[in-house]
């Protein structure tokens, strides 16, 4: 397993990690525990993002840039429903 497939792995791991805390926090029974998953979910998407930068720094986690003209078609299909 090389240094990119760990990564892809502890991503996947964390983004799984933050599923799980927001749907605790919908789910609680209580402020307090709402409280403490809310809590959880901001400190996980924090390292999910911190995740992603260090592989887009590598190169290993790249995004396509959509022309403006795509998304102006999609906004406008989408507030047209």
């Amino acid at each position: 397993m090389n240094d990119k497939n760990l990564m892809e792995d502890i991503l996947l791991l964390e983004k799984g990690a933050c599923d799980l805390f927001m749907h605790g926090a919908i789910e609680s029974s209580s402020s307090n525990v709402h409280q403490a998953f809310s809590s959880a979910l901001s400190d996980a998407l924090c390292m999910q993002d911190t995740i992603y930068d260090k592989m887009t720094e590598k190169g290993w986690y790249t995004t396509e840039q959509v022309e403006q003209q795509k998304i102006d078609n999609l906004k406008q299909k989408f507030s047209a429903q």
